[in-house]
């Protein structure tokens, strides 16, 4: 597969796009809470693509196997997306960014056989504990990282179900049915944060551009930067991610980052690169 420079130029826009959207999402913290904004970027995401997808589980009959798939799919992403705002609404997006691909970072090492992961996976592991420092004061709030944690390892459970359930239904069926399962799944405290006003049209309005940023947009660009790259170039380039979100944290949100987070966000992006352009595929 070749690679051209308008496939490299779709994965850098899907990034950005992906981390612009979610510095605006914390904006909306204030009023909605984080749960409140994770339940509407999944919710209007979810109604976004089952219009466009349709998918029917009765005729003709789905495998229940599939579906339960579908729906651990869909737990995945709703947790990851709550933990992730829920650790954006008390730390820095950059550094709750950063936390978090220790999760497909894990696990892509985890599945390789090479010993130079070792090395990626040091690395990573060398800045995430430069940014949290758990053996000494730490400027973090903790239940921050523990929620960049637990999106971390939302991620990690995200990335096998995504792929799987992809093979089994047509399209974008199968997020779909995903998305609106992960929506379930943050009504609850969603709505107990959010209330009444995730109804305002206003709010609505702010919620719709931030689930066409954050989710709509970066997977359709995604799917057509693929077609176009390499898998291993694609990773590397999803790789800048942590940095991205720390611009969009700075021009957003004003959250200016140290010379010590930003060593540590260095780290892991090289990490996550290196163990990207070492993976085995096209």
């Amino acid at each position: 597969m070749s690679i051209d420079a308008r496939g490299i130029a779709l994965v850098v826009a899907a990034v950005s796009s992906l981390q612009l959207g979610a510095a605006f999402a914390v904006t909306l913290f204030d009023e909605l809470g984080s749960a409140g904004a994770a339940l509407l970027r999944l919710g209007i995401a979810a109604l976004v693509l089952l219009a466009v997808w349709r998918p029917r589980i009765s005729s003709p009959p789905t495998p229940r196997s599939d579906l339960l798939l579908a729906c651990a799919f869909g737990v995945a992403l709703g947790t990851m997306n709550w933990a992730i705002y829920g650790a954006m609404e008390r730390i820095p997006i950059g550094v709750a960014v950063t936390i978090e691909f220790a999760g497909p970072l894990g696990l892509a090492v985890a599945l390789s056989r090479r010993a130079l992961d070792l090395t990626w996976i040091g690395l990573a592991a060398a800045g995430i504990l430069l940014l949290t420092n758990p053996f000494g004061t730490s400027d973090l709030d903790s239940a921050g990282i523990a929620f960049a944690l637990l999106a971390a390892a939302a991620w990690a459970a995200y990335i096998p179900t995504s792929a799987r359930t992809g093979t089994l239904f047509p399209g974008g069926r199968g997020l779909a049915i995903a998305m609106g399962v992960g929506a379930l799944l943050v009504a609850p405290a969603g709505i107990a944060q959010g209330g009444e006003r995730l109804v305002e049209p206003a709010l609505l309005a702010q919620g719709a551009v931030v689930a066409l940023a954050s989710s709509v947009i970066p997977y359709s660009l995604e799917l057509e930067s693929l077609r176009r790259i390499p898998a291993r170039v694609f990773g590397v380039l999803m790789s800048l991610e942590p940095a991205v979100a720390a611009l969009a944290g700075f021009v957003v949100l004003g959250q200016a980052l140290g010379a010590t987070e930003l060593a540590a966000i260095a780290l892991v992006v090289a990490a996550s690169a290196g163990a990207s352009a070492g993976a085995e595929g096209p």
